[in-house]
Parts: C-alpha cells; sequence; structure tokens
C-alpha cells in the first residue's frame, strides 16, 4: 500500500491496483496530506502515484460515496471540508436517534447467529493497538465500523441501515480527531451493548448505546481544540 514520506507519495504497486490507488487517496484525506477543501487535482495524483488518470477516477468516484470528496460541476472533485461544532452536534444527535433504535430492534430481532456475531465484533478490537496517524488507526476504525453497521444490519430495518451508514460518521469523526488512548474504552462499551443485545433487552441495549455515544462526542471534543481559527466572513458580493 502506498504511503507517505515527508509530503512526498510513493508509487502504488500494480497489484489490485483499483483498491490499492483507493485505500492511498483514502489516507491522504484522512491523514490531511491532501487537505479539506482542497481541490483535487487528478493528473498530479496519477502523476506522483504512477497510474493512469482512470483508477484515480475510480477511486474519486467512492469517496465522494464515501462522503470524503465532493465533485462540482466544472469544478472537478474537492475534498470535503471537516466537521464544524454545529455538524458535529447535529451528527451525534443523529446517530442517538438513529442508533438508539438500531440497538433495541437488534435486542429484539437478532438470530442467536447475530447476537453470538455482535458480541464477536465486540470482542474484535481487544488488543488493537492504535496510533495518532490513520494508518495507525485504521484497522481499529474498520472494526469499529463494522460493529456498529452488524447492529445496524441485525435489526432487520434496510432504511434504518442505510441511513446510519449514510451519515458515514467513523469516516468523519477519524479525519476530525482520533482519540487513540481511548481506544481500550471504546471496546468496553461495544462489549455492554453487546451483552443487552445478547440478553434480549432492547431498553438495556438502547441505554448502553447512547451511553457509548454520549461518550464518544466527548471523547472527539477536543478536536475543536485543535483546529486554526475561523477566519473572517467572506464579504458580500
Amino acid at each position: 500500500m502506498t504511503e507517505t514520506t515527508r509530503g512526498r507519495v510513493r508509487p502504488a504497486r500494480r497489484l489490485t491496483l483499483t483498491e490499492d490507488v483507493y485505500e492511498t487517496i483514502k489516507g491522504l484525506v484522512m491523514d490531511h496530506t491532501l487537505p479539506p477543501s482542497e481541490r483535487v487535482n487528478i493528473d498530479a495524483l496519477a502523476r506522483e502515484l504512477d497510474v493512469s488518470p482512470t483508477p484515480v477516477r475510480e477511486a474519486l468516484a467512492r469517496l465522494e460515496s464515501d462522503g470524503l470528496v465532493r465533485k462540482r460541476p466544472l469544478s472537478g472533485y474537492t475534498t470535503t471540508p471537516l466537521l464544524n461544532r454545529a455538524e458535529f452536534d447535529d451528527l451525534f444527535d443523529m446517530r442517538m436517534l438513529l442508533e438508539g433504535a438500531a440497538a433495541a430492534r437488534a435486542a429484539t430481532n437478532a438470530s442467536a447467529a447475530g447476537r453470538r456475531g455482535i458480541s464477536k465484533a465486540a470482542d474484535a478490537t481487544i488488543g488493537i493497538e492504535a496510533g495518532d496517524g490513520y494508518r495507525e488507526h485504521a484497522a481499529f476504525t474498520a472494526l469499529d465500523a463494522k460493529f456498529h453497521d452488524l447492529i445496524a444490519e441485525v435489526a432487520g430495518s434496510v432504511l434504518l441501515r442505510e441511513a446510519i451508514n449514510r451519515l458515514h460518521a467513523h469516516l468523519h469523526l477519524h479525519r476530525l480527531y482520533f482519540p487513540a488512548a481511548k481506544a481500550a474504552d471504546t471496546t468496553v462499551e461495544h462489549q455492554r451493548i453487546a451483552e443487552a443485545i445478547a440478553l434480549g433487552d432492547p431498553e438495556a441495549a438502547t441505554a448502553a448505546m447512547r451511553d457509548h455515544l454520549a461518550a464518544g462526542r466527548q471523547r472527539h471534543l477536543p478536536a475543536f481544540d485543535q483546529l486554526p481559527p475561523a477566519g473572517p466572513p467572506a464579504p458580500a458580493p
């Protein structure tokens, strides 16, 4: 997989080229090597990765569906801006509503296999080390997202699962700030949710999920102390 070194990009491997280019550009966006709100130069990226523009365009189309880049007519792609505080609060409010409901439905509807799968997913992050850069916490991020998605799947509502997935919460939050030192806390909270679902207790599952999201909100708040202050408002046209 391509890595960055002092702002430089090493060429992508030819093996599994499309996936490699996607993961490479995703890492550049998540680590802010491609800064927020910046135009993406497809030809320049292709040269740096030593590939044709085609896999770069394919990767950007996937990243658009992930919510990490935006495409505008006649302007090409730009990286999405970071969440501001109002968007951050709105995201967690929506997660409280949607994922609290998903946890309750999972506790009610999950099969025995579904309950075992959720418990296994809750334990999957035990011992996973998470560092400060995206490459260092990508594995944890993927397992974290898988746990939440599995609950939404087991809940048995396609519309609810799609609504949760459209938030792209994990990518937006972990691009904003990843509290690596608190990864173990997340694991414990996941296990409490899984236990409530395994017991078939929808009220306890909802409470455990909302407690987890409230704690996650607090863990991510320091991001707003690290962001540069907003500049003056743009003059009226």
